[in-house]
């Protein structure tokens, strides 16, 4: 039944509000806002639509409306849609992360640094960022342990030090633990790492150098030293650091646009420090212009994902409904945020460089495009197929003389790694070492989704293994009816070395010989790769889970006193997992037969 638009925006409101565009099954296709919901809702009826938002509109079997109070209100309850219903014609922000941040607690005496994924409610201490990624943070806590010596380990790993670690001896920790400095001179260290995090070096460099001037009046050179070596090292990290003696918080972001694709970079400045960038690949599905793409992204980056809002907000676009996104932002915010394209001085610096970053992504991510869709076009001609194929599975097996025992599926499309479609099988109730059954097992599993009209049939089916492997896999398509997909097989060489692969196509009476230099046999050996990588990572997880389960009380010889004795010296069962076999044989009563017996039966 078609949509009957004619009668729809006859009774529609022309009050602000939300849209949200069904097809047949009311599955949402687009969430849209409107001051004037029936002048937006017709112009999908009326008038000039490019081909992308005619084939949308073709699908639309129903239209349900929201009516709001105002056009701010539109916009905010429009980003929560997108967010919960995900729909297929919306720009989608596919990185979902929040921002790290560094941890300072109160309630130690020499607190550490801490890395923390999610800021929590807490009264014990203080956050430090964000920070664009965790890349940064780890740079940063890097940085500040090398120039003030801040300790890196864990509190249970402190509270259990009889003497310095190794840290201490590359003199990138005080060695805090066994007393080598005081807690008012630890404080003091921290506090100055903490400013420099903050983006205030210049204050902290002030104080060392005065700190280093009063030393050396007292003659004590060697404290003075060592002040001189902090300040040196802050001058460093301060020529390094862009702009850094400007000042100001704000989000640059900047898109860029080429025939088959667009990228859009996120910088973020804090204190006037660079503290890195955030790159995203948004589809375009309905060709928007640049300024309204980017405001759909603005608005999305920060009402529809936990992301926080700084007082600036530089673009490298003038966005449409500019005073409409500003007050939504200050609102959604709690304070007064500004939008701007027109910049000048360091803000155009900033500006500039976000757009550089998105063109070099940009480019970066087409070149990438063009190279697999080569390969598949390679791939084609060497499989003899009528068609390009469109979707490539790949089959491995993992596991440990037989135990935990892992399958792994892994997708690649023209985009390449299809992530969200990979799976992990656990194979049960086969023979320990049965890769045949293992295989037959996981495929069948899959196979029976496709059979049923559950999940998209791939084009080609690559079973990594030998004849054996191959035979197996043919029976299981024959088996089910499905003789139509191109069935490869990838035995590995005499001397398993990459490029001199046997490739059997449908059976193993048709090898296919590619030159280790052709690309499509680069396509095989990548998703061949793949799927061996993400199979072994399945396996470990499940090895791991069921090797965590095992206790001390578990290992024969280990009585109460023994335990007792291995939990003190270690500080806890973790501590004991990973002590070596050596560090086990020197707790009191453990020899160096029954340290073995212990580290196996933890690790295996």
């Amino acid at each position: 039944m078609t949509f009957d638009a004619k009668h729809f925006l006859a009774t529609v409101s022309t009050s602000p509000g939300v849209y949200r565009m069904l097809d047949e099954q009311k599955n949402t296709l687009y969430v849209g806002k409107a001051k004037r919901l029936k002048a937006r809702l017709s112009s999908y009826f009326r008038g000039q639509l490019n081909a992308k938002t005619q084939a949308m509109v073709a699908r639309i079997d129903d239209i349900e409306v929201t009516v709001t109070r105002s056009e701010t209100e539109a916009l905010l309850l429009e980003q929560t849609l997108i967010k919960e219903l995900r729909p297929p014609y919306n720009i989608l922000l596919r990185d979902d992360k929040s921002y790290p941040f560094i941890f300072v607690t109160d309630q130690h005496p020499f607190p550490a640094l801490e890395y923390k994924r999610v800021r929590q409610r807490r009264s014990d201490g203080r956050y430090l960022g964000p920070y664009p990624s965790s890349g940064a943070v780890r740079e940063s806590l890097n940085l500040m342990q090398k120039i003030f010596r801040t300790r890196s380990c864990e509190d249970s790993v402190f509270a259990h030090r009889s003497r310095p670690c190794l840290q201490y001896q590359i003199q990138r920790c005080s060695a805090p633990c066994v007393g080598y400095i005081s807690e008012t001179d630890y404080r003091r260290d921290l506090e100055h790492a903490a400013l420099c995090l903050e983006g205030k070096s210049e204050r902290v460099t002030a104080q060392l150098t005065e700190a280093m001037e009063s030393a050396s009046a007292r003659l004590d050179f060697e404290e003075a030293a060592r002040f001189r070596d902090q300040v040196q090292q802050l001058r460093q990290l301060q020529q390094r650091q862009f702009v850094d003696t400007q000042r100001g918080d704000a989000d640059i972001f900047a898109l860029a646009q080429r025939p088959g694709g667009t990228g859009v970079s996120v910088l973020s400045v804090r204190d006037g420090r660079m503290l890195g960038a955030r790159h995203h690949t948004p589809k375009n599905d309905l060709d928007l212009a640049p300024e309204t793409l980017l405001a759909e992204v603005v608005s999305q980056y920060y009402l529809g994902q936990p992301h926080e809002v700084p007082g600036e907000i530089i673009t490298s676009h003038a966005l449409e409904e500019r005073e409409l996104l500003e007050e939504a932002l200050s609102q959604h915010a709690g304070k007064r945020v500004r939008l701007t394209s027109q910049v000048r001085g360091h803000r155009a610096q900033w500006q500039q460089l976000a757009i550089t970053n998105a063109e070099q992504q940009l480019a970066s991510q087409l070149a990438n495009q063009t190279q697999l869709h080569e390969r598949f076009a390679l791939l084609q001609k060497a499989l003899k197929l009528a068609a390009m194929p469109q979707r490539l599975e790949c089959f491995d097996i993992s596991h440990s003389h037989g135990e935990a025992t892992v399958a792994s599926c892994v997708v690649f499309d023209h985009q390449g790694p299809r992530k969200s479609d990979y799976r992990h099988f656990k194979i049960e109730g086969v023979a320990a070492g049965d890769d045949y059954a293992a295989m037959e097992q996981a495929l069948t599993r899959r196979l029976k989704r496709v059979q049923s009209g559950e999940a998209v049939a791939p084009d080609v089916l690559i079973v990594d293994g030998g004849k054996g492997q191959l035979n197996m896999a043919r029976a299981v398509l024959d088996g089910m009816d499905l003789g139509f997909i191109t069935l490869l097989g990838v035995a590995k060489g005499t001397t398993r070395k990459a490029g001199l692969e046997t490739l059997y196509l449908e059976t193993t009476d048709q090898p296919i010989d590619l030159p280790s230099t052709s690309p499509a046999l680069h396509l095989i050996q990548h998703i061949r790769d793949e799927s061996h990588r993400f199979a072994i990572t399945g396996h470990r997880a499940r090895r791991d889970k069921t090797r965590r389960t095992s206790t001390l009380q578990d290992i024969p010889g280990i009585g109460p006193k023994r335990r007792r004795e291995l939990l003190r010296f270690f500080g806890g069962l973790q501590g004991v997992r990973k002590a070596s076999r050596e560090e086990l044989s020197r707790v009191p009563g453990i020899n160096a037969s029954l340290a073995e017996t212990i580290y196996h039966a933890l690790h295996g």
